[in-house]
């Protein structure tokens, strides 16, 4: 269900980027601000894992400096039959964790001091397994694509700002021009950024999904869930808010109307069902 409810919130925002850059822009601004954002997402891509564990201050661990927690990634990586990725650890003391990489191939994953503190090692399990099915899924190439979309969308409303700051743009006169042109330019981006953040949400859940048969038991993540959520409230991280998807719990505070615009689903629907998983639903 995630994974179709993801084809279709991506479906929509390509719909939203044609309906937009025909009112605002025409074929060939939507072409250019396509290309634009395409440009710049790109780059992010092929470098997000140097540029997000740069940003951290993450540091390589091997078994030596780490031994249970590269042996545990190294044993869930052999069992989900994908290649070991290099593992990081930063030095915080907010619990949270992280993967990051471009495909299975040049995959990292990343895990604060504070969350080897707090976590038994079969929470721990879940957590990395977690991590490991965002990889598998390749959900930093989706993230990418939507946030390409949805960055033609925000240039094509930039263009339409100005065009209406110096009466350039279109004829006025046009059907869907004038009025129409200035709404859809305030509206489309804002509703590109829910989507957005919707197909964000749709991707934790299948890496709870993901993560919990990878572990063999969706009560690890579950119980990792409800020490996380409580200890970011706790102990605030330092966050920057282009890179909260990441992490497994939303590193940022929020609620209310900004929920809408939470990269992360609410904690109590995540440990609903992981335990629906075993439980069944109640």
């Amino acid at each position: 269900m995630n994974t179709l409810r993801t084809t279709f919130l991506m479906a929509l925002m390509t719909t939203l980027l044609v309906i937009a850059g025909g009112a605002i822009g025409g074929r060939h601004g939507m072409a250019f601000a396509l290309v634009m954002a395409a440009v710049m997402n790109f780059v992010s891509y092929w470098f997000s894992d140097k540029i997000v564990l740069a940003m951290y201050g993450a540091r390589q661990v091997d078994e030596t400096e780490a031994p249970e927690l590269v042996g545990m990634i190294r044993q869930l990586s052999s069992q989900a039959g994908m290649p070991m990725p290099q593992v990081y650890c930063i030095d915080s003391p907010t619990p949270n964790a992280f993967a990051t990489g471009r495909n299975p191939e040049h995959a990292a994953v990343a895990a604060t001091t504070g969350i080897l503190r707090i976590l038994t090692r079969e929470e721990l399990m879940g957590v990395m397994a977690h991590e490991l099915s965002h990889v598998r899924h390749r959900d930093i190439l989706i993230q990418s694509i939507a946030a390409t979309i949805a960055g033609a969308i925000t240039y094509l409303a930039n263009m339409a700002q100005w065009a209406a700051i110096f009466g350039g743009g279109r004829d006025q006169d046009e059907e869907g021009g004038g009025f129409s042109m200035l709404l859809m330019a305030i509206l489309a981006p804002i509703a590109a950024m829910l989507i957005q953040m919707a197909i964000s949400r749709s991707r934790e859940y299948e890496a709870d999904r993901g993560g919990a048969e990878l572990a063999h038991n969706p009560l690890y993540l579950a119980g990792a869930l409800r020490k996380l959520h409580m200890a970011n409230q706790q102990i605030p991280m330092d966050a920057n808010p282009a890179s909260a998807h990441m992490f497994i719990v939303n590193p940022l505070t929020g609620g209310g109307v900004m929920s809408l615009f939470s990269t992360h689903p609410p904690i109590e629907e995540r440990v609903r069902r992981l335990e629906a998983m075993v439980y069944g639903q109640r």
